[in-house]
């Protein structure tokens, strides 16, 4: 029997995962319910600031201080933290044109993408079943997508180009998630969100370029507001659960192995559906629920036929938006 919670990792792994998943998930609703009033850029750079604020307040004494925050891969840290800032982006964009479900549904691409990229970058080795449960993956995202027609949009691109960044940051994180903590991989991705939503504000904060009719290009490019009373709420419980998700997601994937954290992270698409059907009264067709749900059996198929292959590979934390 283990002496407290805290000596299991089997029990500590995937209650991170859990926190992590239902913060991201109000963090990915309140965004959307925020799009419609507010440039993104905006949103960005207050969330971070309180989540650094957080970070800095709450995270950085329990973990021993300014200690944590060192490193020697500063360049590493700014890197990706920028794969995570256009992740982000591209990923919040999208949402504020698709309903909730879709946009996370076709976000959760980036597992297989990631398998593609061990492959053409890390020289790593995958089996017929590892296609094999990629190929269903992507015929899940085409059924969302529902590409040629009358359907489709556009922005269902958007959470794709998404993907492909968050598959940089992962190849990246599995390179420099062996000498850095949790912490400060977080520490630095604030910086980096605050250094480049401040700066795309000062560029087209004062809307010249507004005025699309599409939601997710006036998301991008409308003018500064100064947020209304309610909104400061829903502002600061997207800057803590922007915080506390990424901390716990990292903290996840350092004490427990992969293949018991990764399934966790699915449960985002059944509380995308829950939350898009109760806020927003979006209700997803049969296709779209056929494709979601061949992309959750893609992505835990890759979960099994990794941890089988895997097992003697130390694990790396990742960080999502």
């Amino acid at each position: 029997m283990p002496r407290s919670l805290s000596d299991n990792p089997t029990i500590v792994g995937p209650l991170c995962a859990l926190g992590a998943v239902f913060f991201f998930s109000v963090n990915d609703l309140s965004i959307k319910f925020l799009s419609g009033g507010y440039p993104l850029h905006e949103v960005v750079l207050i969330r971070s600031l309180i989540g650094l604020a957080v970070l800095l307040l709450v995270l950085l004494p329990l973990a021993g201080g300014a200690a944590a925050l060192r490193t020697r891969r500063i360049g590493l840290h700014l890197l990706r933290g920028v794969c995570v800032v256009f992740a982000n982006m591209a990923f919040f964009a999208g949402l504020a044109s698709l309903p909730l479900a879709d946009g996370v549904a076709i976000f959760f691409v980036s597992p297989l993408i990631i398998t593609v990229f061990s492959v053409l970058f890390l020289g790593e080795r995958v089996g017929p079943r590892r296609w094999i449960a990629l190929a269903l993956g992507f015929a899940g995202v085409l059924v969302v997508l529902r590409p040629g027609s009358s359907v489709f949009q556009p922005a269902a691109l958007l959470p794709v180009l998404s993907a492909f960044f968050y598959a940089t940051l992962h190849m990246l994180t599995r390179y420099i998630g062996r000498t850095e903590n949790a912490l400060s991989m977080s520490f630095y991705i604030q910086l980096t969100f605050i250094a480049v939503s401040a700066s795309f504000g000062l560029a087209v904060g004062d809307g010249r370029f507004a005025g699309s009719a599409n939601p997710s290009v006036e998301f991008l490019l409308r003018e500064w507001t100064m947020p209304a009373g309610r909104d400061w709420l829903i502002l600061g419980t997207v800057g803590v659960a922007s915080a506390m998700g990424g901390f716990l997601i990292s903290q996840a994937y350092r004490v427990a192995q992969a293949a018991v954290v990764a399934p966790f992270e699915y449960l985002a698409m059944p509380l995308a559906v829950i939350w898009g059907v109760v806020v927003f009264g979006d209700w997803p067709d049969l296709i779209a629920v056929a494709g979601i749900a061949l992309i959750m059996v893609s992505g835990l198929a890759m979960v099994w036929l990794d941890a089988r292959s895997r097992r003697r590979v130390p694990d790396t934390p990742r960080y999502r938006r």
